[in-house]
């Protein structure tokens, strides 16, 4: 393979978190992101849309700049997954646009922006993978506003079974997932959700217990897989919200059908989020940063290392790739 020029991969995400939120997360998994890098011989760092500026000044030769620093589509890459919790939702367009202007600027982009939608959107994302081989939670999608003390969603409920899950579409890390036992817990939940506009997808509870299971996906393979278990009488199995995680092989039916998600999602690193009742698996979501947890029972945090590493160099093989073809075509 060509010798790799590259020498930065910088995260564009928003500068939201709060003291505390930066204080857990920093030592969870920031910090180990940019050992990693370094260990490689890269520069990981993390920042903001309003970090980039772009000298576009000079047609066809746009100098752009992180902080006050130069860099170009061969030493740097991007990081552009997607975030949009509530309070990254003033950042969305800005992280879109920003996305539009690294592509057109000739940078390469770990994840393409024209998947962000599809995968940030959990109906969206079930509707483009339709014909996975395991087959999808059933999703509907309610838009929330002014109107929604007239229920007009509910046409869309008919044939909902219930205790159903309500969450936003968009967020992660198991926010604003609820249980509804009946419509009009749904009528509640909707209406809190007309607070700050957030869209809502709601899906049939599959048990008590359903287990989560998160297969990180590296340059088409199944690297790894994150099991979570929630606790007792929650809906949701996110570690955040008091799941406990473990680390065993993946399950061959899942290692099976992530050939179907790569050919679908044909990008260095991506993870696929699996849910268990105890009898089938059911596809759940797409996360292109799923969160590389460390595993607390090992002090080294070998495997969280190790996927992070195998992360971190299908991205530099991939921008080796993707420089060669475009100075092939030029």
């Amino acid at each position: 393979m060509t010798p790799s020029t590259l020498r930065r991969m910088c995260w564009i995400f928003p500068d939201r978190e709060s003291t505390r939120g930066t204080a857990m997360w920093h030592p969870f998994f920031w910090d180990l992101y940019a050992d990693v890098a370094a260990e490689l011989g890269l520069r990981w760092s993390r920042h903001s849309p309003d970090a980039v500026t772009v000298d576009g000044l000079e047609p066809g030769k746009p100098r752009v700049y992180v902080d006050d620093e130069p860099v170009t589509p061969e030493d740097t890459l991007f990081i552009t997954a997607l975030y949009s919790l509530p309070y990254q939702s003033m950042d969305v367009f800005n992280q879109y646009a920003l996305y539009a202007v690294l592509e057109q600027a000739g940078f390469y982009l770990s994840f393409p922006p024209g998947l962000s939608p599809i995968a940030n959107d959990k109906l969206a994302t079930v509707l483009y993978l339709h014909d996975s081989p395991i087959p999808s939670v059933p999703t509907l999608r309610i838009g929330t506003g002014r109107d929604t003390s007239k229920h007009l969603y509910e046409v869309a409920l008919a044939n909902l079974t219930y205790p159903a899950i309500v969450k936003p579409s968009g967020w992660c890390g198991g926010g604003g997932v609820n249980l509804a036992r009946d419509a009009e817990e749904i009528r509640g939940l909707a209406s809190l959700a007309q607070g700050g506009d957030t869209t809502l997808v709601i899906q049939p509870y599959l048990g008590d217990g359903t287990v989560d299971y998160r297969v990180y996906v590296v340059d088409g393979e199944p690297y790894a897989v994150m099991k979570r278990i929630p606790e007792p009488g929650s809906p949701v199995a996110n570690a955040s919200r008091g799941g406990a995680m473990e680390f065993p092989p993946v399950p061959p039916e899942l290692a099976e059908a992530t050939a179907y998600f790569y050919e679908k999602l044909p990008i260095p690193f991506f993870c696929v989020d699996f849910l268990f009742d105890g009898e089938r698996y059911w596809f759940s979501e797409l996360e292109p940063d799923g969160v590389i947890a460390p595993d607390f029972g090992d002090p080294h945090r070998t495997l969280q290392r190790d996927v992070t590493r195998a992360r971190w160099t299908a991205y530099r093989d991939a921008h080796t790739r993707w420089l060669t073809e475009s100075l092939v075509m030029k």
